[in-house]
């Protein structure tokens, strides 16, 4: 039932500074985490989604502590609130805070992460940079995507001429395929299309992404959150099968 300003105003009290010190931090905060144009006119309560993970972020860093834990803080946040949530929390990093953060969202930990440790079992089965896990699968990634009415068993048979590991996903029209040749695989497959006559709408050679890092190093998608854990996504900071941590 407070503002954004009364909640910061209440934390730092509890932590022992003077009211007017308390006053001074809850502004500053409000402008870094970009809720100083609700912060007096809404109830926190009101807030979006992403608004309140902000204000929580803001709160946890009151007292300026040195190192901040977050357990999977945008899990249920629609698309924008996880960007804001990035934001902040990139800001806490940018800040010189050490941010220790779970999260089944690949992405988030590619984003966000200067290290990362992925977590099966209850053991830590590979640690680093993003850069560093994504070699581990197997370098450089081929992806074309094939033009409407083009004949898929052809395009397949073509590219398997020159990457016999290549996949293609029929609904999407996709073919997937390792460039262990690195640019010289991806002309080696354009042009075996091309020898074909299957045209090709689009076509890139791109990094790994940490999913495909993580199921190459599990061999399992990450195990979604039952309905108790997904209610409480602030609850105990449990590390089931297929975590990512990154700080």
């Amino acid at each position: 039932k407070l503002s954004g300003f009364e909640n910061l105003t209440m934390v730092g009290e509890l932590y022992g500074m003077r009211r007017s010190e308390a006053k001074a931090r809850a502004r500053e905060l409000l402008r870094d985490f970009r809720l100083d144009e609700v912060s007096d006119s809404k109830q926190a309560g009101s807030y979006s989604g992403g608004m309140k993970r902000r204000l929580d972020l803001a709160g946890a860093i009151v007292a300026r502590p040195p190192v901040v834990i977050l357990d999977e803080p945008t899990t249920g946040l629609d698309p924008r609130g996880r960007r804001d949530t990035w934001d902040a929390i990139e800001s806490l990093a940018t800040a010189g805070t050490t941010v220790l953060l779970t999260t089944q969202y690949l992405e988030e930990a590619d984003q966000l992460a200067d290290s990362i440790a992925v977590i099966d079992s209850g053991a830590i089965i590979a640690e680093g940079t993003a850069t560093e896990l994504k070699a581990q699968a197997g370098g450089s990634w081929i992806d074309i995507v094939l033009a409407p009415g083009a004949d898929l068993g052809a395009a397949l048979s073509a590219a398997r001429r020159t990457s016999a590991d290549a996949l293609l996903d029929e609904r999407s029209r996709r073919l997937t395929a390792r460039a262990t040749g690195g640019s010289d695989a991806f002309r080696a497959v354009l042009a075996a299309l091309a020898d074909a006559r299957v045209e090709v709408a689009e076509a890139a050679l791109r990094q790994p992404t940490l999913d495909e890092v993580f199921l190459r190093l599990t061999g399992s998608p990450a195990e979604p959150l039952d309905a108790d854990e997904a209610a409480d996504p602030g609850g105990p900071a449990d590390v089931p099968t297929g975590e990512v941590v990154s700080a």
